[in-house]
């Protein structure tokens, strides 16, 4: 019984060994189902976004690797561009400095850029490179003429300092200041002598004076600041000394010269067509009551005429109808009822006559009261 009961109980223990092993087998693998399945759900999101995180970020890194490329290809075009501008700059201002033909060039251009942008109109209110001829007959050629209503000219010329002033402005100490800047001022004092020895004013219909454009701002005022006295004696050469400000102020009042002119042609003009227009309605008046008159008289024809035919004694139509009831004439042509009625053809002869006695005589005493009364209308006012 024992050994039997030993059997008994490993037979027990294995096959219970064996179930716990498979109990524990089938636990084992639902639990690494349901752990996997819990764990897909879980990682799921998180691994679409961090898809969508490296798919972002690889386009953030491609369009800022293109970026940079597009970037630095400008930044070489930009450094080559000033490159270029600082190369060109620093051969206009050599040019500019030792060149007194491009400094000459340079302020006719900005005097006709300062022309183009007034409302002056070129060819009409101004001329550029004006031939005028002097008394030895040289050719003598301003910048600019300026035209001015009444057929006056007002001449600009464009007078360039700009060496001694470049080197006023550079100088680093005040002695080196100093001697630019008298040179400077010398300079348009020269320009001032020589403008006032071609006596341009003197050549055209022109106010007393001519100007000289300084095209740079800052080179007028240091002169003027330097030297006040340049500006008066240069008035007494006749040259007015202009700088770009105190240019369009003038060209602003010629403007206002041409307006005001052409507003008074235009005045004119309508006080013309304004006469005209009178005088033709007084013609007009003349030739309409010279018509009533023609009317009239053409009227007063044709009630003669039409008494002739119909309405007076022995009218046409009347001895007519007699002549033909006299005479038996045959015609199927006749007069229409009305105008027999109006000539009085249907009526008896010595009758008629004695209504037509008696309509002429209250036809007279009608006409002669009408007399009367008007008479005595006219006495009483």
């Amino acid at each position: 019984e024992k050994a039997e009961r030993e059997k008994l109980e490993e037979t027990f223990r294995a096959q219970f060994k064996n179930l716990a092993t498979e109990i524990l087998g089938e636990h084992s693998v639902r639990f690494r189902q349901t752990s996997q399945e819990q764990i897909d759900s879980l990682l799921k999101p998180f691994r679409d976004n961090i898809t969508d995180f490296r798919k972002r970020v690889e386009e953030i890194y491609t369009t800022q690797t293109s970026q940079r490329g597009e970037l630095k290809a400008e930044l070489k075009n930009l450094m080559e561009l000033n490159r270029r501008i600082t190369a060109e700059t620093t051969n206009l201002t050599n040019a500019l400095k030792g060149n007194s033909k491009v400094q000459g060039d340079w302020g006719e251009m900005l005097l006709e850029t300062i022309l183009d942008s007034s409302a002056l109109i070129k060819g009409i209110h101004y001329q550029t490179q004006y031939n005028i001829k002097d008394e030895e007959g040289r050719n003598l050629r301003p910048d600019v003429v300026l035209h001015l209503p009444e057929k006056k000219d007002i001449v600009i010329d464009s007078k360039v300092s700009l060496t001694a002033f470049v080197g006023y402005t550079s100088a680093e100490s005040e002695e080196e200041r100093r001697r630019h800047l008298a040179a400077h001022v010398a300079s348009v004092r020269q320009h001032v002598a020589e403008l006032g020895r071609k006596e341009y004013q003197r050549r055209l219909n022109s106010p007393d004076f001519v100007i000289m454009f300084v095209p740079n701002e800052p080179a007028f005022l240091a002169a003027l600041q330097n030297d006040p006295a340049i500006w008066a004696d240069a008035y007494d050469r006749k040259v007015i000394v202009s700088s770009p400000t105190n240019l369009f102020a003038l060209l602003k009042l010629v403007a206002d010269l041409w307006k005001y002119n052409d507003q008074d042609k235009n005045t004119k003009e309508i006080a013309a067509c304004g006469l005209k227009l009178y005088e033709q309605l007084v013609a007009f008046t003349s030739s309409l009551e010279g018509v009533g008159t023609a009317l009239d008289k053409a009227r007063d024809a044709y009630e003669d005429a039409h008494k002739r035919l119909c309405t007076g004694n022995d009218n046409i139509v009347r001895v007519g109808e007699r002549l033909r009831k006299t005479a038996s004439l045959q015609t199927k042509k006749r007069h229409s009822a009305r105008t027999l009625e109006i000539a009085g053809a249907d009526q008896d002869p010595a009758a008629l006559s004695a209504t037509e006695s008696a309509t002429e005589s209250a036809a007279e005493t009608a006409a002669k009261s009408a007399a009367e009364a008007a008479a005595t209308d006219t006495t009483a006012q």
